[in-house]
């Protein structure tokens, strides 16, 4: 029994319907740049409370991060600032299309990170090494998606979804390295 074509009459929340792709999807070049982006700011704001000790532009960030983690679970991937701009930074590469269902488990991730450590800043009134260590933590996950284009929770999604992804950031849905020793020639 095969599963009845997708509705794209309705657009999804998360991602974009593109042709010949039977999920929603989203540009991982331009997701690539927002999180480069979000890291430059969030280690700005992380380094000056650390030498400083003043955490207001790290309050800032937080809920600056929140809110368009927020935004791409919710309100949709085409409506959140940095996304909008790294894909306008990005728009002069060949997209590379990633299942959004992955990356909705990542910015579900990055949305609790966020939450967590601003309740850690604010109202818990926990010591400012806790939301340090929290928000140091999510700007690695950061710089590690940008620089590299690892994407732990899109690796959390791949391992521990009911339903695999098939389409993933360097093809790491279905490319398998060869084993030590083993060259491939191209």
């Amino acid at each position: 029994m095969s599963t009845p074509p997708p509705d794209r009459s309705e657009r999804p929340v998360i991602g974009e319907w593109v042709g010949g792709i039977e999920v929603p999807v989203v540009n991982e070049r331009g997701v690539r740049a927002s999180a480069g982006l979000l890291f430059l700011v969030g280690f700005s704001a992380w380094l000056f409370g650390v030498i400083t000790g003043d955490l207001q532009p790290m309050r800032v960030f937080g809920i600056i991060f929140a809110v368009e983690m927020y935004a791409r679970l919710f309100v949709g991937t085409r409506f959140t600032p940095t996304l909008v701009i790294g894909t306008l930074i990005t728009r002069a590469q060949r997209p590379e299309w990633v299942e959004a269902r992955s990356k909705t488990f990542a910015w579900g991730l990055g949305f609790a990170m966020a939450m967590i450590g601003c309740l850690a800043l604010g109202w818990l009134g926990l010591p400012a090494i806790i939301a340090q260590t929290i928000c140091g933590i999510c700007l690695a996950l950061l710089y590690v998606e940008a620089a590299f284009g690892y994407c732990l929770g899109c690796e959390l999604a791949r391992r521990f979804a009911r339903e695999r992804p098939t389409l993933c950031a360097g093809d790491t849905c279905t490319y398998v390295p060869p084993k030590r020793g083993e060259h491939h020639h191209v």
